[in-house]
């Protein structure tokens, strides 16, 4: 059974803004990650839909040594979406210095930003990015 919800797919709603995450139509769950069945019920009735683009800060870490082509600090965040699953991208906004544990359980904002990959993937991409909802 071929899989409806691609990476392509992912990127091309970025894109257009959206946030698209994994349904499963027999028990209404979301979930983020590329599965032939749902990891909940074990239905393969899934497809690709609209998620919230907003939720909580679950957690996160300060990178102060990055890989190659990143310029360090900046802040990796795991956010819980509103609509259940789990998203990780940049947190924007906020001094990589002054981040601290009040930061957690804040909600925020879910967009995405254009960025190079590295010399070795190449090519552009879309990337999670974060912001707190004030």
């Amino acid at each position: 059974m071929k899989h409806q919800h691609l990476f392509k797919d992912y990127q091309q709603g970025l894109e257009n803004g959206e946030l698209i995450g994994v349904y499963c139509k027999k028990c209404k769950t979301f979930s983020f990650h590329s599965s032939l069945s749902c990891s909940k019920c074990g239905s393969m009735d899934l497809v690709g839909k609209v998620s919230e683009k907003s939720g909580t800060l679950e957690t996160f870490t300060v990178i102060r040594v990055a890989a190659e082509g990143l310029t360090p600090p900046f802040i990796v965040a795991l956010v819980r979406t509103d609509s259940g699953f789990h998203v990780m991208g940049n947190l924007e906004g906020i001094d990589p210095s002054s981040a601290s544990m009040d930061l957690l359980g804040k909600q925020v904002k879910i967009s995405s930003k254009k960025v190079t990959r590295d010399r070795y993937s190449q090519g552009v991409t879309h990337c999670l990015s974060f912001t707190l909802d004030q």
